[in-house]
């Protein structure tokens, strides 16, 4: 069965071709992504004979009118319904959709589609900013005026007014809505009104566009939202422009023939899953320091930078105890890690001093202790260092699976009792 013309949900590390497939690729649409790979390449998939394939970043890739869905999966039996959820609620709980409302079950589009959620999350930020009232902002204003209004440009007046005695050409300072914020927001908004495929949205995004001052059009760059400084008054617009510079800095217009523009909102999984980690431990252990990419000097080459090691997570207990974790995004079921990944937690348990260390992974609950041998005697005893893999199920109850890592990995790894209460 073929997929919706407009809409195709695949998983990380698949591949859609434009001949062969349940879910197939038009040669213009492929022609698009493969215009955007360019020569130097994207993060996000590979191409291939007559298609592309998907890496391990997961959200959403639009091409024209086509939604490409990519969802992550560590196991054989989630349906995609419930890795989108999985999805949404881990982007929930590390803060990507850090929104005004008090939660998702607010938002009336049902679908739960990334793209959809985007874009509902900016229209209510804009409504909920327009109930407020926009603020004004001073600006400086140059031109034609006829009365005299502020400092007279001079050699301006002179120049365009010699035979218009009745104008001025003056500049001055004006206090209204029209202004950087403004405008960046307004433009984003138009991008909503040529991206935007739901119906549902079609109303709410045309009563933005008529509430909304009309703006000028400005080039929006990264620069644009660094140098952009927040105060009192302009603090509740920080989740806007978050959206607005997530949307405007990832879409690229399609400049040959206009009909195959490319969004793409994407996410590395193995730092999502990384963060998502550290963001639980931390939220749940009251009595240690929870430290994300703690970095330490590794090597130094005579001539050139020095060199770094940087665990995932680095936990060090008031008893001066210290765990190292390091997240992977992959379901090694019974396998061993890779012999890479075991020297590197090796490095790690020498160099932080390290009572525990662990591989920390989707997948089926187990807890596998492992021991490096003695470098001296090649023997193991109990004094050898220890290096776990610990593999946790996941779950789309977001409180559940945060409560399940926690004690997987406090309560039965490590047998540790933290006087913290659960949240």
């Amino acid at each position: 069965m073929k997929g919706k013309p407009n809409h195709i949900t695949v998983y990380e590390h698949q591949a859609l071709w434009t001949h062969k497939g349940e879910q197939i690729l038009t040669e213009d649409q492929l022609y698009a992504l493969q215009g955007f790979y360019g020569d130097k390449g994207v993060l996000y998939y590979d191409l291939i004979h007559k298609g592309i394939r998907f890496k391990e970043y997961v959200g959403v890739l639009q091409v024209g009118k086509l939604t490409i869905e990519v969802l992550p999966k560590a196991d054989k039996y989630t349906e995609k319904d419930e890795w989108r959820k999985i999805l949404i609620a881990m982007l929930h709980a590390v803060g990507v959709f850090n929104i005004h409302a008090p939660s998702l079950s607010s938002l009336t589009v049902k679908t739960n589609f990334i793209l959809d959620l985007y874009l509902e999350l900016y229209i209510q930020e804009l409504e909920h900013l327009l109930h407020k009232g926009l603020i004004k902002k001073y600006r400086s204003q140059e031109g034609n005026q006829l009365a005299l209004k502020g400092s007279l440009k001079f050699s301006k007046h002179i120049q365009q007014n010699l035979v218009h005695q009745e104008r001025f050409y003056t500049q001055h300072t004006t206090f209204d809505r029209h202004h950087q914020i403004h405008q960046i927001l307004y433009k984003a908004l138009r991008l909503l009104k040529t991206i935007n495929n739901n119906i549902a949205l079609h109303s709410r995004i045309g009563s933005l566009l008529l509430d909304f001052p009309e703006m000028t059009d400005i080039k929006v760059t990264a620069s644009t939202f660094n140098k952009l400084v927040f105060d009192r008054k302009t603090a509740t617009y920080k989740n806007a422009l978050e959206i607005a510079k997530l949307l405007l800095l990832n879409y690229h217009p399609d400049l040959s023939k206009g009909q195959h523009h490319v969004l793409a909102l994407l996410f590395d999984m193995n730092a999502l899953w990384e963060k998502f980690v550290y963001i639980t431990l931390r939220k749940k252990l009251n009595t240690a320091n929870v430290k994300a990419q703690s970095k330490k000097l590794f090597w130094k080459p005579e001539n050139g930078r020095s060199s770094s090691i940087k665990p995932d997570i680095v936990i060090h207990f008031d008893n001066e105890k210290t765990i190292v974790l390091d997240t992977k995004w992959k379901n090694i079921g019974d396998k061993n890690p890779s012999p890479e990944d075991l020297r590197q937690l090796y490095v790690y348990h020498e160099y932080f001093n390290a009572q525990k260390v662990a591989l920390v992974y989707p997948g089926s609950t187990t807890i596998r202790k492992g021991q490096y041998y003695h470098k001296t005697n090649q023997s193991i005893d109990s004094s050898s260092p220890e290096c776990c893999i610990i593999s946790i199920p996941t779950h789309n109850n977001i409180v559940e699976w945060q409560k399940s890592i926690y004690n997987l990995i406090f309560t039965e790894w490590i047998n540790y009792n933290n006087p913290t209460t659960d949240t």
